[in-house]
């Protein structure tokens, strides 16, 4: 027996300590295979000092061996390591082989020495490429179970951001909802303060209008006063007459006292078309377009809005104009809203000139504050123009004046909905408004509408 069969045993028990130390075999068997360790050490020793063993230490160190082959296959701890017993086994029954022939048939054995020390050698050759076809399997199982651990560490961390993402998305829901909930809240309440406002701007408009709408009505009341008076007179000298037996006198004051009813009568349907004006004008639009004479509206609202600002300020003066189509035929319009935009544009006019007048006052200078109305068709189109002689729009705000509670008048005496709601009304028959401007000379709204008459 030569040194390579305890070699084989440090090897192995060596094997398995480091495999206890990796954690890969439970670490209770590093002592057990550290004291074997130790055995086969000796059995080295003992055969550097002494050369061949006895027959003794020689069947000794090959049981040594067998009992560590037979450790590994029979203990299941060890499976993934059987191709140990595998790589041992024929090193084994190769050296059993020759301990029996060289103890017992030393003569015969001495004859096949040679073949003994070849098959013994391929027996350790098997054992060394056994050896090195484990460690690559090893280290191929080892690469797998990497990308294994890898790709369960890589599901952990997916499966770990779903759960974080999960989190995230149902506190986004949570969030989205409570901000669509509050934006909706606060969309209810702006529609309601729009609606306030709107109310508010058109109960502004009609408050504009009631000074003016109760000179106009004060004209045909005193005219209707007047003539009931002198008719009653009339009739007392008629009943004279005819007690006095003069029929054809009689018949020339009952031709008075007619037209005077006509005249009562006249007025009396004036003061109710102002009436009915002004309610049409506080009541909601039903939205219904109706055939409305246009020079008609623009000139009741210029007077309206004249006499309006009249009675709320004795010192206001200014000088209308008008300019209307002739024959113009009546156009379907919702009358409200449009009455709305015309009053709006021409009370706007009137703050102008007045604003410039208190101005050229100030200075010293004299003004004479203007304002006119106009219609015109071209075409298919119908062009209502309202304009005035007061210091105009500035550059940098004239394409601000449509929009929503933008005003340049002074804090508490506009809105800022008048242009902006006179534009959707206009925008919503099909038209559109503009608005033309020379800084110091005035402005001149125009309001185009398409031209749909009755006929």
């Amino acid at each position: 027996m030569h040194l390579d069969a305890p070699l084989l045993a440090m090897f192995f028990c060596r094997y398995m300590v480091r495999l206890a130390k990796n954690k890969q075999i439970d670490a209770s068997w590093e002592n057990f295979f550290q004291f074997r360790f130790y055995v086969s050490l000796g059995l080295l020793a003992a055969a550097a000092v002494f050369g061949n063993f006895s027959w003794i230490a020689s069947w000794a160190t090959l049981a040594f061996n067998a009992y560590l082959v037979w450790q590994l296959y029979q203990t299941p701890a060890f499976k993934p390591q059987r191709w140990l017993v595998w790589a041992a086994t024929p090193y084994l029954v190769v050296s059993f082989i020759v301990l029996f022939f060289s103890t017992f048939f030393s003569k015969w054995y001495n004859q096949w020495d040679d073949y003994f020390g070849t098959v013994q050698l391929c027996a350790l050759a098997w054992a060394f490429f056994m050896w090195l076809y484990s460690r690559n399997q090893r280290k191929t199982q080892e690469l797998e179970q990497k990308k294994l651990l890898e790709k369960e560490e890589a599901f952990r961390m997916s499966e770990k951001m779903k759960e974080e993402l999960e989190v995230q998305v149902a506190q986004r829901t949570e969030d989205l909802e409570r901000r669509k909930a509050e934006l909706e809240q606060a969309l209810a309440e702006l529609k309601a303060t729009q609606a306030q406002l709107i109310q508010s701007e058109k109960m502004a408009s009609l408050g504009e209008l009631t000074a003016g709408i109760a000179h106009e009505i004060q004209n045909p009341l005193n005219f209707v006063t007047n003539f009931s008076d002198v008719s009653v007179e009339l009739v007392d000298e008629m009943i004279g007459e005819l007690d006095s037996h003069h029929p054809e006198e009689a018949r020339l004051i009952a031709a008075d006292i007619k037209s005077n009813l006509d005249k009562i009568l006249h007025h009396g349907k004036r003061a109710d078309g102002i009436v009915k004006g002004m309610l049409q004008h506080s009541r909601n639009s039903s939205g219904q377009a109706e055939p409305t004479d246009i020079n008609q509206l623009a000139d009741e609202y210029l007077r309206l809005a004249y006499h309006g600002l009249r009675a709320k300020d004795k010192t206001f003066n200014a000088a209308t104009q008008t300019s209307f189509e002739p024959d113009l035929s009546p156009v379907k319009v919702v009358p409200q809203d449009i009455g709305r935009v015309v009053l709006n544009l021409i009370t706007n006019a009137f703050h102008a000139v007045t604003e410039k007048k208190k101005t050229e006052q100030e200075n010293g200078r004299a003004f004479d504050p203007a304002v006119s109305v106009a219609t015109r068709k071209e075409q298919n189109n119908l062009f209502i123009t309202v304009s005035d002689n007061g210091d105009g729009i500035p550059p940098a705000v004239i394409d601000k004046i449509f929009q929503p509670f933008f005003t340049t008048k002074p804090t508490g005496q506009g809105t800022g909905l008048g242009l902006s709601l006179s534009y959707d009304i206009v925008k919503a028959h099909g038209g559109d408004l503009k608005v033309e401007s020379t800084p110091g000379n005035g402005a001149r709204f125009i309001i185009r509408l398409p031209y749909n008459t009755t006929k």
